[in-house]
C-alpha cells in the first residue's frame, strides 16, 4: 500500500513541558520552531513512522534570561547541539483511541527511548478541504537523562529545578497531496 504523507501543522501545534521550580510550583515552556512528518498506511496511524525535529534555539519560558540560560551549555547548548529529535520505534493500541508511542528522543547528542501517552481526537476535513489529524501526547523524562544536570541547592533542603520534566504535546498533522 502507498505511504500517505502528513506534516505538523505549527499554527495549530504546540510542543511544551511543564518542570517543578523550587519544589513547589512549575514552570512552563515551550518550543516555537518544530517540524514533523508521519508516514501512514491510508488513515490508519497504528503503523505510521513518525519524525520530529525541534529547534533547540526556540526554548520560550517568556523569562528572556531564563530562556537565554536554557540555551546555554548548562542546558540544551544551542551552539552545539541545534536540534532536538524524536523518531518512532512502535505504536501500541490501548483502546479508546489511546495508544503509547515508543520512540527515540535525542537531546544534546544522547538518544534514549521514551514512552508517549497518545489521545487520537480523529481526522476531520477543514473549511477549506484540507484533511487534518489530531492528537495530545503526554509523558515524563528524567532531563539528567539527557546531561541536563544543571541545578542548585536550596538553603531549605531540596534542589531549585525538578529532575522530572513532563511533556505536553498537541499536534495537528495536515495530509499532504
Amino acid at each position: 500500500m502507498e505511504k500517505t504523507k502528513w506534516v505538523i501543522d505549527p499554527s495549530h501545534s504546540k510542543i511544551g513541558f511543564k518542570v517543578r521550580h523550587l519544589m513547589i510550583s512549575h514552570v512552563l515552556g515551550n518550543f516555537k520552531q518544530f517540524e514533523g512528518v508521519v508516514l501512514t498506511e491510508g488513515n490508519d496511524f497504528t503503523k505510521a513512522s513518525v519524525n520530529l525535529t525541534i529547534s533547540s534555539a526556540s526554548v520560550d519560558t517568556e523569562i528572556a534570561d531564563r530562556d537565554t540560560h536554557l540555551k546555554s551549555a548548562d542546558f540544551f547548548d544551542v551552539e552545539k547541539y541545534p536540534e532536538l529529535t524524536f523518531s518512532d520505534s512502535k505504536i501500541e493500541d490501548l483502546g479508546d483511541d489511546t495508544y503509547e508511542l515508543t520512540g527515540n528522543l535525542t537531546i544534546k547528542g544522547i538518544a534514549k527511548p521514551v514512552k508517549l501517552t497518545v489521545e487520537f481526537g480523529g481526522v476531520m476535513k477543514d473549511p477549506w478541504g484540507n484533511e487534518k489529524a489530531g492528537f495530545s501526547l503526554t509523558g515524563k523524562i528524567n532531563r539528567k537523562d539527557w546531561g541536563l544536570n544543571w541545578n542548585s541547592a536550596l538553603e531549605a533542603g531540596g534542589e531549585l529545578v525538578g529532575e522530572d520534566v513532563k511533556l505536553i504535546c498537541d499536534i495537528e498533522l495536515a495530509k499532504q497531496a
